[in-house]
């Protein structure tokens, strides 16, 4: 994981105790019961749930200052445009990036990728440039690569992982020739939690010349994140997975190179000036932002930055490496269960087969007894193939998780186990 910087620590309240159960409170949904059964909710890699001063300040924004942005004079555009760019600022905080300026927010960290791909990759890459991008990768960051590489005729080069899913840096090394051109790699595995030696990836694609984009969305959540001294070239992550609301994400990148980079989409808020002859561009975020952005997502966004730095990253990243460890002992214990990805540095993902039984049916069966967890390939098919499987069962940590949940888990676990023995 990255070291903490003061630009990315919460203050005081970071160095409070870590209170899982005050945490809980917060969280509404958790409050449910699935089948008379207490949520036991471990899918946060695919979707966080959200704290009530989430809801809270979204409701607020709807209703009592609710406008469009940027562009009117009334008070309440004015209120609503202050509050939509504080999203912007948690965000542009929340991973040390120079600038709010540098921090487009988009749809998604999908959208992100997208953006680079077909502003950055198709006016500056030509055929037979290369990328390259891991076996680890979700679909978000392979589709687009591949779209892009059947328009222009780009080469896509994989680096391999080994057995236990950690990425093989040296492998990655023998891939660079002068063609190399551009790196995409995720920060985190989100199928089996593999943390990545970012840090030393970005430093071998600048020596080689090579810009990177990095798809932090299963970083954001656990990791302290720091563009500045990372180096990174582009960086995206997505609001849900941060406890935040869905339909809005960030991209953060360098300067010169987003100001180089030509629109991704046209028409409002992004111009300078239109006629029907020609049409000049703002800079950079505002470019990237055309149309009505989704305001009140922004605003929920920043809620859900702030709420995370109050707990600070390194109580979070102590909680949930405990709570990791933990349900490792204990799904270890089980006869016939065979987790799936044991790298040397991981995140809060613990993916899993057991004999006889499909990951869906794992997942059914689980659910009926209130435990929530992925089951399926995770959007990451060419990770699956690597190792020979159909789909694993996923259970994710996040900040309001506690062992009694690992072991309602293993209890369920058993359960499967009966009936497929």
């Amino acid at each position: 994981m990255d070291k903490p910087t003061k630009a990315n620590r919460a203050g005081d309240n970071s160095l409070l105790a870590f209170d899982v159960e005050k945490v809980r409170e917060d969280f509404p949904i958790l409050k449910r019961e699935i089948y008379g059964r207490p949520l036991v909710y471990l899918d946060s890699a695919a979707s966080a749930q959200k704290p009530r001063q989430v809801l809270d300040r979204m409701q607020e924004a709807y209703e009592t200052y609710y406008s469009n942005v940027h562009r009117g004079v009334h008070s309440l555009s004015q209120t609503c445009t202050e509050a939509f760019e504080s999203g912007r600022n948690a965000a542009a905080r929340f991973i040390n990036a120079e600038s709010p300026e540098l921090c487009v927010l988009t749809k998604g960290a999908t959208e992100a990728i997208n953006l680079v791909a077909h502003s950055y990759g198709r006016h500056f890459l030509k055929a037979g440039d290369e990328i390259i991008i891991s076996h680890m990768e979700h679909h978000s960051n392979i589709v687009p690569w591949q779209l892009l590489r059947d328009q222009i005729g780009i080469v896509i080069k994989v680096v391999p992982i080994d057995g236990d899913a950690n990425f093989l840096f040296d492998e990655y090394e023998k891939l660079f020739t002068p063609r190399t051109k551009l790196v995409s790699i995720t920060h985190i595995s989100n199928a089996v939690g593999t943390v990545t030696p970012i840090r030393d990836i970005i430093r071998v694609a600048h020596e080689h010349g090579a810009k990177v984009m990095v798809d932090g969305c299963q970083a954001a959540p656990h990791a302290i994140i720091d563009v500045q001294d990372l180096d990174a070239d582009f960086y995206c992550f997505s609001g849900h997975k941060v406890y935040g609301p869905s339909g809005i994400g960030v991209l953060y990148g360098k300067r010169d190179l987003l100001n180089s980079m030509p629109p991704y989409q046209g028409g409002g808020e992004m111009i300078d000036l239109v006629t029907f002859e020609k049409t000049t561009y703002k800079d950079t975020p505002h470019r990237f932002e055309a149309g009505t952005p989704a305001i009140v997502e922004a605003i929920g966004l920043g809620a859900a930055i702030e709420y995370v730095e109050a707990l600070g990253k390194e109580n979070i990243s102590a909680h949930e490496h405990g709570i990791l460890a933990y349900a490792t002992e204990r799904l270890s214990r089980i006869p016939g269960l065979t987790i799936i990805g044991r790298a040397k540095e991981k995140a809060s993902i613990l993916s899993f087969i057991m004999e006889e039984a499909h990951a869906h049916d794992i997942g059914t069966i689980l659910d009926r007894r209130g435990v929530a967890v992925r089951a399926g390939h995770h959007c990451a098919q060419p990770l699956m193939q690597r190792f020979d499987l159909p789909a694993t069962a996923r259970a994710s940590f996040g900040i309001y998780n506690t062992r009694a949940e690992v072991d309602a888990l293993a209890d369920a676990l058993e359960k499967v186990r009966e009936l497929f023995s």
